[in-house]
């Protein structure tokens, strides 16, 4: 859109914060200061006991797993993520992957993460959605850290129904063999950082990282913007 017809609607219908709704300034975009201040952060990525990394243990062995934020029902968190998610507000997953990434990069094994891997949707659900969401906050990752995003190694061969509302056996059973990988030769010896949109038990991370883990040599750390309150 040419700038002086951005700068017209901007006068009339300035951008608001997509969590309080109060006009955002002229430095602020798509969340407001006070808002991005007093989002419920977890720190995880400073503590390599954290509880996320303890539910991959004894399941696949990574070497760091963290989330930006908590997520429980009602909280912002899950207002935010429905705006990304189902509101079609992409531009909220490059913008928290930015400020992320920008943490993560001073911190052991995240500093060392030779890609960035999206969890990738099947194709129908990617036409249907008309982005992935994991990409968007693995772009914003990448603007970051400096480190490249592969979404042609790691795909999605038959589609899966929706992990809404099932039990963790459920969640497992569903996403299991559904993952596989193109040219795995050029990812031995690389470490991987495996990024999705919410973590809540796990099972898709463990899934892709199943697959990943047949690599010789291959290393596998997770990131997400945001986990279920443990």
């Amino acid at each position: 859109m040419p700038t002086f017809i951005n700068d017209f609607l901007t006068l009339f219908f300035p951008p608001s914060c997509q969590l309080c709704q109060s006009v955002l300034n002229q430095n602020e975009s798509l969340i407001c200061t006070h808002c991005l201040g007093h989002l419920p952060y977890t720190q995880w990525h400073k503590d390599a006991a954290n509880p996320l990394h303890a539910v991959f243990w004894g399941k696949v062995p990574v070497q760091g797993a963290t989330a930006m934020l908590y997520f429980h029902k009602d909280n912002k968190v899950q207002k935010l993520m429905h705006q990304f998610k189902y509101k079609g507000v992409k531009e909220l997953g490059f913008f928290l992957g930015k400020h992320y990434g920008a943490q993560l990069k001073a911190f052991h094994p995240f500093k060392q993460v030779d890609y960035i891997i999206p969890i990738p949707l099947h194709p129908k659900k990617l036409k249907s959605r008309g982005y992935n969401q994991s990409e968007c906050f693995a772009n914003g990752l990448s603007k970051t850290m400096n480190i490249e995003v592969s979404t042609h190694h790691l795909y999605r061969k038959k589609a899966s129904e929706t992990q809404t509302r099932k039990t963790k056996i459920e969640r497992w059973e569903n996403v299991k063999a559904i993952f596989d990988v193109h040219h795995p030769d050029t990812l031995a010896g690389r470490h991987i950082l495996l990024v999705d949109d919410v973590i809540t038990t796990g099972s898709t991370m463990e899934a892709c990282a199943h697959v990943l883990l047949e690599i010789p040599d291959i290393k596998i750390s997770v990131a997400a913007i945001a986990a279920a309150h443990r």
